[in-house]
């Protein structure tokens, strides 16, 4: 989507996205966003790809890895909460 559109902050800093950025992206009322600042432009992203992108991201490491992390993990937990 390259169409430009101005918004302006609102009472209590609220942003009305525009109709034609809210269909492009099937955002709804309720639907969660990400804000992010980089390089000076704030980012919004829907939550769920966010999501979706982590977990292709995670997809990428062996599972052995990922098993291995877990267990380390889970052992430093069990660590802490005996007040090891």
């Amino acid at each position: 989507m390259s169409d430009t559109s101005f918004v302006s902050v609102g009472p209590k800093g609220r942003v009305v996205i525009p109709v034609a950025i809210r269909r492009a992206l099937d955002l709804r009322e309720g639907s969660e966003l990400v804000a992010t600042v980089d390089d000076g432009a704030v980012v919004l992203v829907p939550r769920s790809a966010v999501k979706a992108r982590l977990r292709s991201l995670f997809a990428e490491v062996p599972t052995s890895m990922r098993d291995e992390l877990l267990v380390d993990r889970r052992a430093a937990a069990a660590g802490e909460s005996s007040g090891g």
